[in-house]
């Protein structure tokens, strides 16, 4: 099993990192500040860091910084959907990967994937000479409002531009006084 420590200042982005990484069978230490990040690193031993950028006190570019400076783990930095990224600081600071949140699952597991190894647990067999029994697919159905809200959002993000340009040439067609173009 591996060890990653989450450094999020964001309640929400704790609870689905944690959410989805343990599902995996990884185990997950959620903190939330760089300073107190870079406190566990000794006692913790992660694996992986993930580390939003932009923490109050400590970045998570001062937590990369600060790993790689002392010969750490790999580190994923985070950042908001609409956060901006500085490419020149995440190359200064050596970071091994970048995601945006909210956390999509597979995007979250195929970014650490490089780095560490799931490892649930499964039953062994009870004898070698019995075939072993197929298990019945699972479906199950759950509403979780902060699942949803992710979805939405991740939606929004990919929409926006498109509504962003539908509404400018909204407004600049009612302001020039003609009917906005229309496009299929």
């Amino acid at each position: 099993m591996s060890r990653i420590l989450l450094a999020d200042d964001s309640p929400h982005a704790q609870r689905m990192g944690e959410r989805i990484l343990r599902d995996e069978g990884h185990e997950v230490i959620t903190v939330s500040d760089g300073r107190v990040a870079m406190l566990r690193l000794q006692d913790a031993e992660p694996d992986l860091i993930i580390a939003d950028i932009s923490m109050p006190e400590v970045s998570g570019y001062e937590v990369c910084e600060y790993v790689k400076r002392h010969g750490g783990a790999p580190v994923i930095l985070t950042a908001g959907a609409v956060e901006r990224i500085d490419e020149a600081e995440v190359d200064r600071v050596r970071a091994d990967g970048i995601l945006k949140k909210p956390f999509e699952a597979t995007l979250l597991l195929s970014s650490i994937g490089r780095f560490v190894q799931g490892n649930k647990k499964r039953p062994a067999p009870a004898v070698a000479a019995v075939a072993p029994v197929a298990q019945a697919p699972r479906s199950v159905a759950v509403i979780d409002p902060e699942l949803v809200r992710a979805a939405v959002t991740v939606a929004l993000d990919a929409a926006m531009p498109a509504l962003i340009d539908q509404m400018t040439d909204r407004v600049v067609a009612a302001l020039a006084g003609r009917k906005p173009n229309t496009k299929a």
